[in-house]
């Protein structure tokens, strides 16, 4: 049997991750929010230290033997993410930001605020995160450029028909999320980036929820743009990943000036430094770039795949476990086509007071709008509880999760 088709040993798993020991009360902690952030791993724990311990230096500055393994160390560490998402290009293709944020805001502003303009469209969808909606709504608004957004459907999914009305030979820009971190939708980003590309757009994948969690190939989709944040994928904060085709890089005009992005510079003028490094103003994200290369290497060692089925069996097992009950509106695609979450609502109990009675059983979900307010108007619903799941996760947690839902249901009774 390949390491592919096995299935996770997740209490081998969870011995890399001592906070899931932590308990509240004498109830230990079930942490079901790994759409937010993930956990840690001891490897990549290990791996942070190292570098304060041993080599701790600034890169591309020095002559010295820190600087020196500093500057290898983080380079490489390009290197292994555009190996972890399929970039042939290396380090050319992978800048390094803050977080997946960042990264959209790079491309809105070095991109959209120098190429957009009355008459052009940027195509996104109902389902879009704060961080995409926002940024090309606001560009937009600079540019005279107009949004345009693919509803969806009864289910949660796209109307792809509606997809190919949308994107027109006036289409800049398509920017879909990949994974939606509300409804778990799976989008067809393959599919809409040959619409797109048929009207000669870009295409912007906003992969902060399926990079971590299954394989993802930037190739094989097509992705003009991807962007991914290190702390939902095992890694540390304040580290974000933008992918961009070479050729777009090299085209594009920096919006961040500083050190470490300059070539060359006179009274008069200045010269951008090569790719990646043309876009990582100033002292970068060091320790978090090289952290992320572990936690590269700690998932793939795991298999993608694998953390993909586990997910999958997860959340579908919620979504049946959670429906049981007629009072329980679960939002999304069906429970065998789905992302490692589920958002939904018990009747009568703001979905606020619903997380904080879960929190009392030491149950930790995400409540609120998660950063979809639009989407949430569209499912008529100020708010949703969210449960997602992750490599350490357990059929018995979403028991415990189910059992807190059915202690809420009786105090609200």
């Amino acid at each position: 049997m390949s390491k592919q088709a096995e299935t996770l040993d997740v209490e081998r798993i969870r011995e890399d991750f001592p906070i899931l020991e932590r308990e509240f009360d004498g109830t230990q902690l079930v942490y079901l929010d790994n759409a937010a952030t993930t956990h840690t791993p001891e490897p990549v724990v290990e791996t942070i230290t190292d570098y304060y311990r041993t080599y701790n230096a600034n890169v591309h500055r020095g002559i010295h033997q820190l600087s020196q393994e500093a500057s290898v160390a983080y380079e490489e560490a390009h290197d292994r993410v555009a190996e972890f998402i399929g970039a042939s290009g290396g380090r050319e293709e992978i800048v390094f930001t803050k977080n997946t944020t960042e990264s959209m805001n790079l491309v809105a502003y070095a991109w959209g605020l120098n190429e957009l303009g009355p008459g052009d469209e940027v195509v996104l969808t109902e389902m879009e995160h704060h961080a995409s909606l926002v940024t090309w709504q606001q560009i937009a608004k600079r540019t005279g450029a107009e949004c345009k957004y693919v509803p969806i459907t009864d289910e949660g999914r796209l109307d792809m028909e509606a997809a190919r009305e949308l994107i027109t030979d006036d289409t800049a820009m398509v920017s879909v999320v990949h994974v939606s971190n509300t409804l778990g939708t799976i989008n067809p980003v393959s599919e809409l980036a040959d619409i797109a590309h048929d009207h000669d757009a870009y295409v912007f994948v906003d992969g902060a929820q399926s990079v971590p969690n299954r394989p993802v190939d930037v190739e094989a989709i097509d992705a003009d743009f991807l962007a991914f944040s290190g702390h939902k994928m095992a890694g540390p904060t304040g580290i974000g990943v933008l992918y961009g085709k070479q050729h777009i890089l090299e085209e594009m005009e920096p919006y961040l000036y500083g050190g470490e992005m300059i070539l060359k510079v006179t009274f008069e003028d200045s010269k951008w430094n090569e790719l990646p490094w043309k876009y990582e103003a100033g002292t970068p994200v060091i320790c978090q770039g090289i952290a992320l290369a572990e936690a590269c290497d700690y998932l793939d060692d795991i298999g993608m795949e694998r953390i993909e089925r586990h997910e999958a069996d997860l959340a579908a097992y919620a979504y049946d476990r959670l429906r049981e009950h007629a009072d329980v509106e679960v939002y999304g695609p069906p429970a065998d086509d789905r992302g490692g979450l589920v958002a939904f609502n018990l009747d009568g109990v703001h979905a606020h007071d619903l997380s904080s009675i879960l929190n009392d059983s030491a149950v930790a979900i995400r409540a609120g709008d998660h950063c979809t307010q639009p989407l949430h108007d569209v499912l008529g619903t100020a708010a949703s509880a969210r449960a997602s799941f992750y490599v350490y996760n357990t059929r018995a947690e979403v028991d415990r999760l189910v059992e807190a839902v059915d202690d809420a249901r009786q105090l609200f009774a």
